[in-house]
């Protein structure tokens, strides 16, 4: 009985000396409890919204107060006419815009049905829905109050238009988020391995001895993984578009291109990890647990970002995924050019450029 005790205690120092057990055992559990208790919710709240309003006339301007009183919207601004509304969604400025007829305090006044136009950004088929209710219930709040002996929303004629998705399909919402997340954990699982492999077989002496630098290794390394990588995403891409009928409505040749260049980066960071431990396990296990649920969680693929609290918010920026989320939703379903991803085309490529440095630098040029 006291050499199980004696062992049982060996096993304890033994955990407690290991910090990095002691950070997988009590760590992991705080960090998934942090994430998925500030970043799972149903709830959206400050949702920019772009309103047009030709009259600002009294209920016109004092409906949009109403709406913007709670904590549900925030006013981005008023424009002149739809035209610029749509602008303001391809820039991604907004999620919901409002747009009040001619003459609209009148026609209420008269006893008529003046009409309210919401129009939603349904690549997010959920959150569309979400914030069309929360501008309808307000809506018919207010016109309850302007007739409180009615229970029907007081003669004002509500209509909706969900932009990129009138169908409200959630495979539109689904595939690109899905070729985001399979095309970093694959890329980065590959490259992750790649320098470890060399480690593990002890052909790591051959790469030192050979008249290849280090940054040609990185690349040599990175190289073969693009076409595999880009070959995958072709199939993803074309499952999607042929089983899942998710549309492709901007240029072919330019989604293509940010494909490549988030593959690049994904491997780019798979390589910086292999570069950082000795082992094939060890690289499997930081490309799973490390990059999978920051990936998932914070990328926007499944929740909002801006429902976030703010320190999530910030280091969303340094998910890639969250960036080419961006490019793919809009190159697919939008149907922009570069004019409108320029800024998350280079914030990837500048990620790629920091992996790919921090890789040779951290490459080491002798064994342990």
């Amino acid at each position: 009985m006291n050499a199980l005790l004696a062992f049982i205690k060996k096993e304890f120092l033994h955990i407690f000396r290991d910090p990095r057990s002691l950070l997988i055992i009590v760590g992991m559990p705080i960090v998934q409890i942090i994430l998925f208790g500030f970043a799972i919710t149903n709830e959206i709240t400050e949702a920019h919204i772009a309103v047009v309003d030709p009259s600002r006339d009294e209920h016109t301007t004092a409906l949009t107060r109403k709406i913007l009183s709670g904590k549900y919207f925030i006013l981005d601004e008023y424009l002149p006419s739809e035209k610029q509304l749509e602008q303001s969604f391809l820039k991604g400025k907004i999620k919901v815009g409002l747009v009040f007829e001619p003459g609209f305090s009148q026609k209420l006044e008269r006893g008529e049905h003046p009409q309210i136009q919401i129009v939603t950004d349904a690549t997010d088929p959920n959150t569309a829905t979400t914030l069309y209710n929360y501008i309808r219930a307000i809506t018919a709040d207010y016109a309850l109050a302007l007739h409180p002996s009615k229970a029907t929303p007081g003669g004002i004629d509500i209509r909706t238009r969900m932009l990129y998705n009138a169908q409200l399909k959630g495979v539109y919402f689904f595939v690109p988020g899905l070729i985001t997340i399979i095309l970093m954990l694959i890329s980065a699982m590959m490259s992750s391995i790649s320098l470890t492999r060399e480690k593990e077989k002890g052909t790591m002496e051959i790469l030192l001895v050979s008249p290849l630098k280090p940054v040609m290794v990185i690349i040599g390394k990175v190289i073969p993984y693009v076409f595999l990588s880009l070959l995958n995403g072709t199939v993803i891409l074309l499952l999607g578009v042929y089983v899942f009928h998710v549309p492709i409505r901007g240029d072919l040749v330019l989604l293509f291109g940010e494909i490549i260049l988030f593959i690049i980066t994904s491997l780019s960071l798979g390589i910086l990890i292999s570069t950082k431990v000795e082992t094939q396990q060890v690289a499997l296990l930081i490309s799973l647990m490390a990059l999978m649920l920051p990936t998932i969680i914070l990328s926007g693929f499944i929740f909002p970002i801006e429902n976030m609290p703010l320190p999530l918010q910030m280091i969303s920026n340094a998910i890639p995924a969250k960036w080419f989320i961006i490019i793919i939703k809009n190159i697919m379903l939008k149907g922009v050019g570069m004019a409108y991803i320029w800024k998350q085309t280079l914030v990837l490529t500048g990620m790629a450029l920091f992996f790919i440095v921090a890789s040779v630098k951290n490459y080491k040029t002798r064994l342990e």
